[in-house]
């Protein structure tokens, strides 16, 4: 009961503290931290719109009912930013994945951004793709997107086993930049070695406010520090009073 209790207390506080944040966005900008992978992401991104080639977004291998689906998700929020960032290139973004429920949702998400900036006659449904039902039949399935869509960047957010370092070898073989945010750990010492930029921890939640998705996203990364002060505030108050002998 008490655990519950605090659970429930905690989710609260977490989003009233996002609702403050977001509404304080509304009126002063802060500043986020300059992280140098996110710094080159915008400039993949600004290049391949100049340039006229495509950025390739796969979003793992995850869907809904999956307990790591939020990687997925944060993969869904960028795609929907670079398509419409990316509204005016001649060849707009493509998504690939491994479950069914995250090719339809890439689908609809890439539908809302075109709608959502009056150019729905960009939507393409095909650039939504289902490339395999398992691990390494999504990543042999994605492995053609390197060699044939003429893709100068390749962004890898989800949920991923370390096959993907496949994919994101393929990108290097082709001088594309890559950039890959995963919650597995063995997809991440995969990637370490295979990718240009590598996101570690909750780095991988942070793409949309740094890509300017929205005021909320940046409250939330906000969140996240008052957040994790307070478990190392907690942990260290929690030690003295060990040490202490208190409790």
């Amino acid at each position: 009961m008490v655990d519950a209790i605090i659970a429930l207390t905690l989710i609260a506080v977490t989003a009233g503290l996002i609702l403050l944040l977001t509404i304080q966005r509304n009126i002063l900008r802060s500043e986020l931290r300059q992280l140098l992978a996110f710094e080159r992401l915008r400039q993949a991104i600004g290049l391949a719109v100049e340039n006229g080639t495509r950025i390739h977004i796969t979003l793992g291998k995850a869907g809904l009912p999956a307990s790591t689906s939020a990687a997925g998700l944060t993969g869904l929020t960028t795609l929907e930013r670079i398509a419409r960032v990316s509204s005016i290139s001649d060849r707009p973004p493509l998504a690939t994945s491994g479950d069914g429920t995250l090719a339809l949702l890439s689908q609809d998400t890439l539908r809302a951004a075109y709608r959502q900036i009056n150019q729905l006659e960009l939507y393409d449904p095909s650039r939504g793709r289902l490339t395999g039902p398992t691990s390494f039949s999504y990543i042999a399935g994605a492995l053609p997107v390197a060699d044939s869509e003429n893709v100068s960047t390749h962004l890898a957010i989800g949920n991923f086993g370390p096959e993907i370092a496949l994919l994101m070898e393929a990108g290097e073989q082709q001088e594309s930049f890559t950039l890959a945010a995963t919650d597995s750990l063995s997809a991440q010492a995969a990637l370490f070695t295979s990718s240009q930029e590598t996101l570690i921890g909750e780095e991988l939640f942070a793409i949309p406010a740094y890509l300017n998705s929205g005021p909320v996203y940046t409250a939330s990364l906000q969140v996240q520090d008052i957040l994790r002060w307070g478990v190392i505030v907690t942990i260290i108050a929690g030690s003295i009073l060990k040490l202490l002998g208190i409790v």
